[in-house]
């Protein structure tokens, strides 16, 4: 049976107009928008153009209802300036994140959400709590991803029609979420993660989404004050700052603020450093930066779907999305079909439900294959 409130979703998340959508497939806006009403129904040769239009299955406008999340609880940057069809693809790409998900939950046991919420203390103390509560005294955050998932976060990654935003996070059934640009450099990516991680933590309720304790959250818990007073001399060179920031894994002009905020640079040095980093090309890129992080608990799963026979494709179809949808969610590393036999949902053939436990190395390492597993 036709779903409306899924065609509100396909057409947001291609980031059309219902007047635009009404243009493409030949149709009135008044039509489209009795569609998305459920006023009437779309005839299964308009229903057809419609999901061709907007790149999804035809299944997909006949399941049920996909949570809606309300523009307030994503937790966007730069809100006002953001056009509303990037706001609305963004959103509708955290919806499809939510059901795949849900369908991981049902068939892979997941880390448990282990993120405090904490709505008292200021960004550098909430980072310190953090810290001591996930045992990372304070040595440098060998990969921000992994250490999200293995407290729980679902981290996901955004597609690139969605370029105008840098990343995003979002509470919803006691589950937290991240999604990140991956268009970003490494550097900024991880500053990313633990910008999200601040709002999360920070401005899980009522507290509106403040941009500026987020951002001093993600200095502190990826350079802690204590390690950096230790680590660093007082007006430190330039020299000492480009071989720091790759201990510390962030850009140099993050490690530069983070200098000049706990008072290790003056403001001459620190607009000195920033304009000499702004000439070797600090500020657009990251010059010998580091490789991408991606996500572990992802590619264990696709580790243990590859061995039962089960393809990205298969679990797109399960979804009722395309692998395309999938493959921007899941950090592009969705694997091409493989030989071999096993169970998938809908096969007649169980799937075993491995646990997914995230196993934190120290140096940064993937575990084995084999770990994967039960």
């Amino acid at each position: 049976m036709f779903n409306p409130q899924r065609l509100v979703l396909a057409r947001k998340r291609r980031g059309l107009t219902a007047t635009e959508l009404a243009r493409r497939v030949a149709l009135t806006g008044q039509s489209i928008s009795n569609y998305e009403r459920g006023r009437s129904t779309p005839s299964a040769r308009t229903l057809d153009r419609i999901a061709a239009e907007l790149g999804f299955p035809l299944p997909f406008f006949s399941g049920p209802d996909i949570p809606d999340l309300p523009e307030p609880a994503l937790a966007f940057r730069a809100r006002t300036k953001l056009a509303a069809s990037q706001r609305d693809a963004a959103r509708g790409a955290a919806c499809l994140a939510i059901e795949f998900n849900s369908w991981l939950e049902r068939h892979f046991r997941l880390p448990e959400p282990d993120v405090p919420t904490l709505d008292k203390p200021d960004p550098e103390t909430a980072a310190e709590m953090v810290r001591s509560r996930w045992a990372l005294g304070t040595t440098p955050i060998p990969n921000t991803v992994h250490l999200l998932e293995a407290h729980g976060v679902r981290v996901f990654s955004l597609a690139t029609d969605c370029t105008e935003v840098d990343a995003f996070s979002f509470w919803h059934n006691g589950r937290p979420f991240v999604i990140l640009n991956m268009l970003k450099s490494a550097e900024r990516g991880r500053f990313d993660a633990a910008h999200e991680l601040g709002h999360l933590v920070l401005h899980s309720g009522s507290a509106p989404h403040d941009e500026f304790e987020a951002n001093a959250f993600a200095a502190a818990v990826l350079m802690p004050r204590t390690s950096i007073q230790e680590q660093l001399p007082p007006s430190p060179l330039l020299t000492h700052i480009l071989r720091a920031k790759h201990a510390w894994k962030v850009s140099a002009l993050a490690l530069t603020y983070r200098l000049h905020d706990l008072g290790l640079l003056t403001d001459w040095q620190y607009r000195h450093t920033c304009v000499e980093l702004a000439k070797r090309g600090y500020r657009r890129a990251e010059p010998d930066g580091l490789p991408r992080e991606n996500s572990q608990l992802l590619t264990k799963v696709w580790q243990h779907l590859r061995h039962t026979g089960t393809t990205p494709t298969d679990a797109a179809a399960a979804l009722n999305i395309t692998p395309e949808d999938l493959h921007s969610l899941t950090f592009g590393l969705t694997l091409g079909p493989t030989p071999g036999s096993g169970g998938f949902p809908g096969t007649g053939t169980p799937l075993v439900r491995p646990k997914l436990a995230l196993v934190r190395d120290p140096d940064g390492r993937r575990p084995p294959a084999e770990q994967a597993g039960n």
